[in-house]
């Protein structure tokens, strides 16, 4: 069905436009369906957040804006949308105007290598694992970039304790993805996709594969700054930590970037560990919108797992923070990556 509208709109283009000018436009239609998905994405993951904050604490939640509240995210979009920007005096303008852009680019940009469908893929590309490892660590940039020029002591000390945060597990993240990478033998994620199709690699690299996503669930959290790893906000702290000093829109594409990424770190760990687009029944599904389905569903149980965190676990000290990536996670993955090289050098030994 996708192939057939793809298609489709690829004839029509054709008969309107130069053959040299089609490729071009295909492009902007493409980001076009992509920043719709971005704004979906968003707006719906919030309203979870609220849905889930309110039943683990046992209280109603949003429910007066539409049916059951379903139009309360919209609602405050549109309240951000109207909302004066206001500027800081003594703020490097460029650099001040410039993080909300470089952070909300980065995951925009990260949606777009994830194999919703086989036939749905904005960009496969055979370093698919290393490129969203890349971006993801392009993503703090912009949150420095925010703490400093905000030239706000409070937002500095958010932007320095984020820097410090990311770098420490993006190791673990890498480490744990390598591990995988090691056991499909690509980093391209339609490969790694395909691999799966005889079971999902959480089941196909037992006890390594299971510690790795433990640790990829774990690393992902404190990546995204989420409770318990918020310290890059700490609300009771610093504010609002590096976006104390943003408002309006501006305030919203920080917000929404938080949202996004957990989407992103979820889907990482679908595609990965749980087969993405496959059924979890172990057939290939002749229905081309259930790929999507099933994606989705994944992802949507992990994103619930994250915000299951957020309202179970108390925020860690910075200190309790670094011993728990330093002295633990580090070493386990870097004695789970041999355990996995040896699982795989023996199935090699036996193939052969």
């Amino acid at each position: 069905m996708f192939l057939e509208i793809t298609q489709q709109i690829h004839q029509w283009l054709l008969s309107l436009l130069p053959e040299t000018a089609v490729p071009y436009v295909e492009m902007v239609l493409i980001a076009v369906v992509y920043l719709a998905l971005f704004a979906v994405l968003g707006l719906f993951l919030v309203l979870l957040e609220r849905r889930v904050a309110a039943w683990f604490q046992l209280r109603i939640g949003p429910n007066r804006v539409g049916f059951q509240g379903v139009l309360q995210t919209i609602a405050d979009a549109l309240k951000l949308v109207s909302k004066e920007l206001v500027g800081i005096k003594k703020a490097d303008k460029f650099l001040y105007n410039l993080a909300p852009y470089f952070v909300i680019i980065t995951s925009l940009t990260a949606l777009g290598l994830f194999p919703f469908s086989p036939y749905f893929q904005g960009f496969d590309i055979n370093i698919g694992i290393f490129l969203l490892i890349a971006l993801s660590s392009i993503g703090v940039i912009g949150i420095l970039m925010a703490g400093w020029s905000s030239n706000n002591k409070y937002s500095l000390i958010g932007a320095m304790r984020s820097g410090v945060q990311t770098i420490s597990y993006e190791l673990s993240i890498g480490l744990s993805l390598l591990t995988m990478v090691l056991l499909t033998g690509s980093l391209q994620l339609s490969e790694i996709v395909e691999v799966q199709k005889n079971g999902w690699l959480i089941l196909q690299g037992h006890i390594p594969a299971f510690i790795a996503f433990v640790i990829f669930i774990i690393a992902g959290t404190a990546e995204t700054n989420r409770t318990p790893f918020d310290m890059v906000e700490a609300e009771s702290e610093l504010g609002a930590g590096f976006h104390t000093e943003y408002s309006g829109m501006k305030f919203a594409y920080f917000f929404l970037a938080e949202f996004i990424n957990m989407f992103i770190i979820c889907a990482i760990a679908t595609t990965v560990f749980f087969g993405a687009w496959l059924s979890p029944f172990g057939i290939t599904d002749s229905i081309v919108w259930l790929g999507p389905f099933w994606f989705m569903a994944k992802t949507f149980v992990l994103i619930f797992l994250m915000m299951w965190f957020r309202w179970t676990f108390p925020r860690l000290r910075v200190d309790q923070l670094l011993t728990l990536e330093w002295k633990y996670l580090l070493p386990i993955n870097l004695v789970n990556i041999v355990l996995m090289a040896v699982l795989v050098w023996q199935n090699l030994i036996i193939q052969f």
